[in-house]
């Protein structure tokens, strides 16, 4: 088969390898863009970017990550559902011709902040605590529990009549509810049977093998096997970014279409997404937040950033960060590129970025073989810590 297909009841997009891979069994679990609200399956940065991998041999599965909508799915529901996607190709990797150490993750805008929470989720990083300013009237959605610990506490919002995704039981523990709501009219992804379990219901063309989903919010279950890499392009990745440097603000000025991200737009994007204050936000949901010490075992990472292009301030902190932390960091500059650039087919940049990407994963080296292990510390003369590059021709 090599039309794309929809699969896990509709929560991702199979777009199986047409081309030749030089690493056979290549793939990438893909997130698109939007800020959080926007974008969909069909957009040019997923559905364009998912052709152009799957032509260079590179197996896609695009991601159809919920959007928040008028105060629901607000953290942390876009990023269960990316973890809940990377599970369920994990689990069918055989069905789909992957080869789990090949398998990298990816996004891009805020697709790139989701997969990077969902990776320090899969690191253990995912008890936040957080809750909605008390000012604005925001229901926390994150809270601690002074007996147990951090525990997820999802919770609605009364006046909002939002539908919870994770409920707490008090018999047994935290278990997953992911139900539909009956005004929005929206499919469920998963779904609790008390006498089976949890499930992934009615997958799609060919794969119809069940697999069963955590009892209790991925932070707090087995961890799954860690991606090959992780690409970042043009990320989101802070709530309160640095300003610009002065050749970058120059730019800005002289392009005033590409200069969409200041610090009011930036923080309003983030406290959407949160549901409240980004004040106390977790580094799940603002991963440039992340120390040092939290990135201890993140895989190799490619940030491919928008030349012209504010975000890639907190893409820099980040890389920055990460090669601190000793993990395996190419950070480059599609030069002539404004943000979004994959979203955008007929532009070199969109072209240049994807033939880049698909050469790394290509050189992929092989990931331990343990769920969630961190790395071995590598020193200097194992690798290049981070690698600078201008645009490459497709």
């Amino acid at each position: 088969m090599t039309e794309p297909f929809a699969a896990a009841h509709g929560l991702v997009r199979v777009y199986p390898a047409t081309g030749t891979a030089d690493s056979a069994g290549a793939g990438l679990v893909w997130a698109h863009g939007g800020g959080f609200v926007h974008g969909d399956l069909d957009m040019p940065e997923a559905h364009w970017v998912a052709r152009a991998f799957a032509a260079r041999g590179v197996a896609v599965v695009s991601i159809d990550y919920r959007l928040v909508r008028d105060g629901a799915n607000t953290f942390p529901a876009a990023s269960d559902d990316v973890l809940a996607a990377w599970t369920w190709t994990l689990d069918h990797a055989d069905e789909l011709g992957l080869d789990p150490a090949r398998l990298a993750i990816g996004g891009a805008s805020a697709g790139a902040n989701l997969v990077t929470g969902a990776v320090l989720r899969m690191l253990g990083h995912g008890s936040p605590r957080w809750s909605g300013g008390a000012a604005g009237g925001d229901t926390p959605r994150w809270s601690s529990s002074a007996a147990g610990g951090d525990t997820p506490r999802w919770s609605s919002s009364a006046a909002g009549g939002d539908t919870p995704r994770w409920s707490s039981s008090a018999a047994g523990g935290d278990t997953p509810r992911w139900s539909s709501s009956a005004a929005g009219g929206d499919t469920p992804r998963w779904s609790s049977s008390a006498a089976g379990g949890d499930a992934y219901r009615d997958l799609a063309t060919g794969l119809d093998t069940a697999a069963s989903l955590p009892t209790r919010p991925p932070e707090a279950a087995s961890r799954p096997m860690l991606p090959a890499g992780v690409f970042l392009a043009y990320p989101t990745l802070l709530a309160v970014q640095p300003a610009p440097d002065p050749a970058l603000r120059a730019a800005l000025d002289a392009n005033p279409d590409a200069d969409r991200f200041g610090p009011e737009a930036v923080r309003s994007m983030y406290e959407t997404y949160l549901g409240g204050t980004v004040a106390h936000a977790p580094i799940a949901a603002v991963p440039g937040l992340a120390t040092p010490a939290d990135l201890v075992g993140f895989p190799p990472t490619l940030m491919v950033n928008g030349d012209v292009d504010e975000l890639r301030v907190s893409g820099e902190a980040f890389a920055a960060t990460l090669a601190e932390a000793g993990v395996p960091i190419e950070l480059a500059l599609e030069p002539g590129t404004v943000h979004g650039h994959l979203n955008r087919p007929d532009e070199p940049g969109a072209s240049a970025t994807v033939a880049r990407v698909a050469e790394w994963i290509a050189g992929l080296e092989t990931r331990p073989a343990s769920p969630g292990a961190p790395r071995p510390p590598e020193t200097a003369s194992d690798h290049q810590t981070t690698r600078i590059t201008e645009g490459i021709t497709s």
